[in-house]
């Protein structure tokens, strides 16, 4: 049998964030704490931080990068403008996922000038990293899906 590993942040419950990763083999899923990255949820009146798992963000910045090239504070500003200013990616987790995704050759990059006329790499997403956007993409709409009806679990049907 298969071994399939899908990852999930729940976003928080009050002030507690729970990160978990669903692994499964055959038909037996297990959820089980995995490290993780950090992402300020932007909050009214204060600002909190939640937990962002490692894929997640790749899966963030995958998608950010497929709207368009970006340069690297573009992906940035781009995730926190699709998600409605919710999120905000912190430089120091941006930055090593940027060069680890080029190095896996899921993004490319060319230099270019940006908007205020500096220097500044251009990222785009290649063959290899539109499948794995689509696949994480699968991946992440089937957890959501099975921790959604872990959520909609009431006493009178457990």
């Amino acid at each position: 049998m298969s071994r399939h590993d899908l990852s999930l942040s729940i976003v928080r419950a009050g002030p507690v964030v729970c990160v978990l990763s669903l692994t499964g083999q055959g038909s037996g899923l297990n959820l089980s704490p995995r490290p993780s990255r950090r992402v300020r949820l932007a909050e009214k009146p204060q600002d909190r931080q939640m937990e962002l798992l490692q894929g997640t963000l790749d899966l963030l910045i995958l998608k950010a990068v497929s709207l368009g090239p970006l340069h690297g504070y573009g992906v940035l500003l781009r995730i926190q403008q699709i998600s409605g200013e919710e999120l905000v990616i912190q430089q120091g987790s941006l930055y090593p996922a940027l060069y680890r995704l080029e190095h896996q050759g899921v993004i490319a990059s060319d230099w270019g000038e940006s908007e205020n006329n500096r220097r500044a790499k251009y990222y785009k997403l290649t063959a290899s990293g539109r499948r794995r956007l689509e696949a994480e993409t699968e991946k992440w709409n089937r957890m959501a899906g099975v921790i959604a009806g872990i959520l909609r679990a009431t006493p009178e049907n457990v």
